[in-house]
């Protein structure tokens, strides 16, 4: 009977790899979140996606290892290209960023090279190619050497381990030093260009970035530079994570010399408009004063002042992100779409095409981003007009419509109104009452439809006064709604946020968990970055014309948000809005509806693991633990992110954790660092359904990227790995050794420092005492077997 794929993976797959230098630290499985499809209006989170090998090769033992290919495993009945195109999407399309690509059925296997695109016939899996051999090519294909000082930072650990980092992140990573190091290599001009969703941890790439940089030895002073003071200490709270004190913002009243990492806004360098004079940059940075530069937000305006910041100081690495896609979708030719196209094109003309991309629809398929529900409405709720064709108004079809001048506030007549209003126009210079309250009205019967009318949204208007309009419609609503219902109602529910009122001084409120400030209604300070991870609803009132400017107003409901049990947000356009999404946008598994009813997310259950309360919702899970001295809620990948951190704090390498997990008090010495002490460990053992693994699989995968085998796996790769040394044992000691490893499968390590372990009826049979002491001392024996156990 064929062996399954699991099987053939461990019996015939993992062996030949070994065989060809593919020791268990060069391995790693990735894995995403898993999709999350929308049905009837109600999000299911599907299985996570996993890659079967990524081989990754590294300098030294405490270098990091850098993906350099991946293999799709098939069983051994089918043929060794049936994986191919599979394990083709993840590499062609970037999303791992390897060069070359393996499928194999654990007999055969076939290569593709995506830099040539060629693939290979079927080769016999003994003549895989070794690390070396991947190495040489790699280093041929990306132009440098692993052993150059430029790819240092390319070799350098991440801070806190692997497990904070996201397969895509990693990628990203990876991309941005290959390209600065082949820079090097050719004199020429060191810039990258990352093209990421809003989600998904553009902030951590920068910070993961300038760290790796800075251990290299090669971070003199960077730059990072933001728009608005909210992300600007988004970024501080970040970066000082990692730099301590080294990291310092920089403000009007403090431009800040002595911290080696800055954090700034356009607006205090004085670079954010046309109109600015950089009087502050130039005043206290002169030419080339940083080594390495980091352009948040780089779609933000077009290529004016800002740049200065770049062309000040052209010696250094320069670094842009952004969360708009390199080809936006153009549906019509205007002023703000011209500018938009000449930004993504002075953008790549400047830092040239992008390292390395990753959108929105991409995150929601990997399930690291909410999926999207879209609710299209007509834009004058008449269905006589169809919304996909209708850009404007004629005089003659505003005969029912009450109008009002925006400037003068008096009430119009048809004949006094203008022959023609483009849709731009509309609560910007032709105010209409009855639209703004059919409107309000409509929505806020979805939001009754679809969980109740407390959900945190954000409505984005044409101006200021509007604004005001749409938060005095919705807040009549609710209040007429809460006195038919008899509850008491959140004061405030709807209110203006804008730069014109402060608004930001309301994000908290907003972004918290409290029982008031649910709908923001705001023209443009909600556009960019702004994490509000507990928005439930995007809406556009206001008609848009930039794609730019849309992807940013998208991606204010983009986020998850596990404490509140978000899966999904919902994005009710009423002008249009959507047909700005790009062609790859498609969503998947969901059903158009028009307000109608949806069955209610599953409660969020709370239960105990080994002493840990774990809250259980749709969008994933938290845990209760002291944080500072208080109890606190904190995500599984937070917590895991902890964990990690105060692992490599006491083992900085896999090599480093592996002596120190063989010898008993060490190995209790570094679990007591853990933030709950060795419970730590055995709740994620939980958590991740990894109960067939013994902890040090757990952590060596949290940790440092290894890629983990249950102890049942481990214990029979121990004969393969180590058949070399038992075959030249005498036949009765090599039985008895191979019968302390397979008490491994068993219990894990506890099983071989069990000091009854010679008495168990597996290695008394097998010979016992006896037979150990060929060898010398049975203690002396039984260490050596457990090193070789866990041996890379």
């Amino acid at each position: 009977m064929p062996l399954n794929e699991a099987d053939t993976r461990a019996k015939l797959i993992d062996p030949a790899l070994r065989s060809r230098g593919w020791t268990e630290d060069l391995i790693r499985r990735e894995e995403s979140a898993g999709a999350i499809h929308i049905f009837d209006g109600y999000p299911r989170k599907q299985m996570r996606g996993r890659v079967d090998y990524t081989l990754r090769v590294k300098v030294n033992s405490a270098a990091q290892p850098v993906a350099v290919a991946l293999i799709e495993a098939k069983s051994e009945d089918l043929p060794p290209t049936h994986g191919l195109e599979q394990a083709k999407l993840y590499a062609a399309s970037q999303r791992l960023n390897v060069p070359f690509v393996y499928s194999t059925n654990g007999h055969l296997f076939v290569e593709y090279d995506s830099y040539s695109g060629l693939t290979t016939d079927p080769l016999a899996l003994s003549h895989f190619p070794t690390p070396s051999d991947i190495r040489g090519r790699y280093e041929q294909k990306v132009g440098f050497s692993l052993a150059d000082p430029a790819a240092r930072p390319l070799l350098s650990p991440y801070s806190g381990g692997e497990a904070g980092r996201r397969y895509y992140q990693d990628a990203a990573i990876r991309a941005v030093f290959e390209k600065l190091a082949r820079c090097d290599s050719e004199s020429a001009p060191r810039r990258a260009l990352l093209t990421l969703a809003t989600g998904a941890g553009k902030t951590y790439i920068a910070v993961q970035i300038l760290k790796r940089i800075a251990d290299a030895g090669q971070l003199h002073r960077a730059l990072f530079v933001c728009d608005r003071d909210e992300l600007r200490s988004q970024a501080l709270g970040a970066l000082q994570n990692v730099f301590g004190a080294d990291a310092a913002s920089v403000s009007g009243s403090n431009p800040q010399k002595n911290a080696r990492v800055l954090i700034a806004t356009y607006q205090t360098l004085d670079v954010d408009s046309d109109e600015a004079d950089a009087s502050f940059l130039e005043a206290n940075y002169p030419p080339d004063y940083f080594s390495h530069i980091i352009i948040d937000e780089c779609h933000r305006s077009a290529w004016g002042k800002w740049s200065a910041v770049l062309t000040r100081n052209p010696n250094a690495a320069q670094i842009g992100l952004t969360a708009t896609p390199r080809q936006l979708e153009v549906t019509e030719k205007n002023s703000e779409v011209l500018a938009d196209l000449a930004i993504s094109a002075d953008n790549m003309r400047y830092f040239g095409e992008p390292v390395y991309e990753y959108d929105i629809a991409q995150g929601i398929e990997d399930g690291y981003l909410a999926a999207c529900e879209i609710v299209r409405r007509n834009i004058f709720l008449d269905r006589s007009i169809d919304p996909e064709e209708n850009t404007g108004i004629e005089r003659d079809n505003l005969n029912s419509k009450r109008l009002v001048d925006s400037n003068t506030g008096e009430i119009l007549s048809v004949a006094e109104a203008r022959e023609r209003y483009s849709a731009g126009s509309f609560e910007d210079k032709l105010l209409m009452p009855d639209r703004v309250q059919a409107m309000c009205e409509d929505l806020f019967s979805h939001l009754l439809a679809t969980g109740g009318p407390e959900q945190k949204t954000i409505i984005f208007c044409a101006r200021d006064s509007h604004a005001d309009r749409v938060a005095t419609e919705l807040n009549n609503l609710y209040a007429a709604y809460c006195s038919r219902q008899g509850l008491k109602r959140a004061v405030p529910y709807a209110f203006k946020c804008t730069a014109a009122n402060a608004g930001g001084e309301y994000l908290p409120d907003l972004r918290g968990n409290r029982r008031r400030h649910f709908i923001a209604c705001t023209v443009d300070l909600l556009t960019t970055g702004v994490d509000v991870p507990c928005v439930r609803n995007v809406v556009f009132f206001k008609y848009v014309r930039s794609p730019i400017a849309f992807y940013q107003m998208v991606g204010r409901g983009t986020r998850l948000d596990p404490t509140t049990g978000k899966l999904m947000f919902r994005l009710y356009d009423y002008t249009n809005a959507t047909r700005l999404f790009g062609k790859s946008f498609v969503m998947k598994g969901t059903s158009p509806r028009e307000g109608t009813g949806e069955p209610g997310p599953e409660p969020e259950r709370a239960i105990e693991v080994h002493g840990f309360e774990v809250h259980i919702t749709d969008a994933g899970r938290y845990i209760i633990t002291m944080v500072d001295g208080k109890a606190m809620p904190v995500t599984v990948e937070e917590y895991k992110e902890r964990v990690a951190t105060a692992l490599v704090e006491q083992a900085p390498s896999l090599d480093a954790f592996r002596a120190l997990w063989i010898a008993p008090d060490a190995r209790q010495s570094m679990l007591a660092h853990l933030p709950e002490g060795a419970r730590s460990a055995i709740l994620l053992r939980s958590l991740e359904s990894m109960d067939d693994f013994d902890l040090y699989d757990v952590l060596a995968d949290l940790a440092y990227g290894m890629a983990a085998r249950s102890r049942a796996n481990r214990a029979e790769a121990f004969s393969y790995k180590n058949g070399n040394w038992l075959s030249a044992m005498p036949t009765p000691t090599a039985s008895t050794v191979q019968a302390i490893a397979s008490q491994f499968a068993r219990s894990g390590t506890d099983a071989l420092e069990n000091p009854h372990i010679f008495s168990t009826p597996e290695v008394h049979t097998a010979g016992g005492l006896p037979a150990l002491k060929a060898l010398g001392k049975p203690a002396d024996v039984l260490r050596e077997t457990k090193e070789r156990m866990f041996a890379a």
